[in-house]
């Protein structure tokens, strides 16, 4: 009776969806800071944040999943840092349809990676000379829902 329920657990494995994280790595960076942490006056620069997703199937079953976070920060028109980070992960996908996968890729990925790639970007700046930086939490559900919603094309009776 044992091996049955054994069994049984292993084929629902075998068949259930399967999203796993398998390693999270630093696949490059960059910074910037053309004139050092020289700042006149109040530490109140403009911060500009953009992020990207992207993925490449590896195996089957295994994708490497990309965010790109790029930050600058400019005080009037002089650029006080450029800091760019490209945080990847192997992610084990099996058993998803394409919408779940596409969303798992598109947001909840990003989302596991999104705390990396934080922490690298405060290290970073604050390695430059600059007053520790904190990105916001980003919720990258709704994110994607936004992009989903831009891309679905309307109909009219």
């Amino acid at each position: 009776m044992t091996n049955d329920i054994a069994g049984a657990e292993a084929a629902a494995a075998e068949t259930g969806p399967v999203l796993a994280l398998q390693t999270v790595y630093l696949k490059d960076c960059s910074y910037e800071s053309p004139t050092g942490p020289r700042v006149d006056g109040n530490w109140n620069p403009q911060i500009s944040l953009d992020l990207q997703t992207g993925s490449a199937q590896l195996g089957p079953d295994l994708r490497e999943v990309v965010l790109t976070v790029t930050v600058s920060a400019k005080f009037g028109e002089a650029t006080l840092f450029l800091v760019e980070v490209k945080q990847a992960g192997l992610f084990t996908i099996r058993n998803l349809s394409e919408d779940d996968t596409k969303r798992a890729v598109s947001s909840t990925c990003p989302g596991v990676l999104f705390p990396y790639a934080r922490a690298a970007i405060s290290s970073l700046v604050s390695q430059g000379g600059f007053p520790q930086f904190l990105l916001p939490p980003v919720n990258f559900d709704a994110l994607y829902a936004a992009n989903q919603s831009q891309q679905t094309p309307m109909t009219t009776n």
